[in-house]
């Protein structure tokens, strides 16, 4: 009895047990991640992205790994945005130029890395009570709303970047730069700003730029308010295709908070994929318009980023499924997916395992919420 009582007084004077770590992502910091806080793609030249920077801000921040968190932001705002988050958009990309040397390759900005950058920032001065976050965090939102949103036919669009995607009043979008709950996260932080018109908007725009009910990777909007899928904009083909990019559309839904506005209307746009996943072991590479489902499957970061969204689309058998599927790819020699590891499929497979786990949820109003917070 005694030691009970001494047990149960260790407990309340200590406070809760400390959460389980994240193995996932101490494997991808270990193997994605230098001491300095670039995130590295080595299947691309050992090229850095503002989206990887901010995918990984999201993933330090649902691990509770402040240290990491920090340095991933203080290298993106020294090498990405000029030393001022505040006032200039991160450069996309930065890596190892044709002359030799390290800096940045590409100054235009990508939106979505934008948004989940200004997302993981808002969401950390919230959890962790760093108002220096919030601070950089709004300010890259205005940036955002001042810089890459335009409207075309009175309606607001999240253009790719600052420039190159807007021509003659017609625009050209990426659906999966646009995750519902982020644009509804915005808005509560910036009521005034365009973001509530967003994600009124994006139901319709998935629907008007589907692939017989899947995501495109790309749409236009004309200045007479047509919509319509289209090539990549750097592609050498003339059909459009729901693939890399696109697949990244489910994923973002799936992880949406069922209550949140436009929600359901999202997953209905999305229903050839659900329909296609109850009689198919494996996603489709490549959806095409003249050919609906290629014979080639996609790679593991498909399955990854399918299981939530079949989970949401009760399809629990063919997310069931590609969970197995993706349990097959697990190398216990680097405790990440694939052989060699692919930076792309862990990113995706992170997001989708995080949910799953419950080691994250997002509010029907786009707050985070996080297990260590629970």
């Amino acid at each position: 009895m005694t030691a009970l009582l001494v047990t149960m007084l260790f407990v309340l004077v200590s406070g809760p047990a400390p959460q389980p770590s994240w193995p996932l992502w101490t494997h991808y910091a270990e193997h994605f991640m230098q001491e300095d806080g670039r995130v590295v793609d080595h299947d691309r030249d050992e090229m850095t992205t503002s989206e990887g920077q901010s995918y990984a801000m999201f993933f330090a921040l649902v691990a509770n790994d402040q240290v990491r968190f920090d340095l991933l932001y203080q290298w993106s705002v020294d090498h990405l945005a000029g030393g001022n988050l505040e006032e200039n958009l991160p450069a996309w990309s930065w890596g190892r130029k044709p002359d030799g040397t390290w800096g940045t390759k590409d100054s235009n900005s990508a939106s979505d890395a934008d948004m989940w950058m200004a997302y993981d920032l808002i969401q950390a001065g919230r959890l962790w009570k760093r108002h220096d976050y919030t601070s950089a965090g709004e300010g890259l939102l205005k940036l955002v709303a001042n810089k890459e949103v335009s409207h075309v036919r009175g309606s607001s669009v999240l253009l790719p970047a600052q420039t190159g995607f807007e021509h003659g009043g017609t625009a050209v979008l990426n659906p999966s730069y646009m995750p519902l709950f982020l644009f509804h996260a915005a808005a509560q932080s910036q009521p005034a700003g365009p973001w509530t018109a967003l994600a009124a908007s994006l139901p319709s725009l998935l629907r008007m730029g589907s692939i017989a009910g899947f995501a495109a990777d790309w749409l236009q909007v004309t200045p007479n308010g047509t919509i319509s899928p289209i090539p990549a904009p750097d592609s050498s083909t003339a059909i459009a295709t729901g693939s890399y990019d696109a697949i990244r559309v489910y994923l973002w839904s799936g992880i949406t908070a069922p209550g949140t506005p436009g929600r359901d209307a999202v997953l209905k746009e999305l229903s050839g994929m659900a329909a296609y996943m109850r009689g198919h072991p494996a996603p489709p590479e490549f959806v095409t318009e003249d050919h609906l489902a290629t014979t080639h499957a996609g790679p593991i970061s498909y399955s990854a980023a399918l299981i939530p969204f079949l989970r949401a689309s009760r399809a629990p058998e063919a997310a069931a499924l590609q969970q197995r599927r993706l349990n097959f790819a697990w190398s216990s020699r680097s405790g990440l997916y694939g052989e060699p590891p692919r930076y792309y499929d862990q990113n995706l497979s992170m997001f989708a395992l995080g949910y799953m786990e419950h080691r994250y949820r997002i509010r029907n109003t786009g707050e985070l919420e996080v297990s260590w917070q629970r």
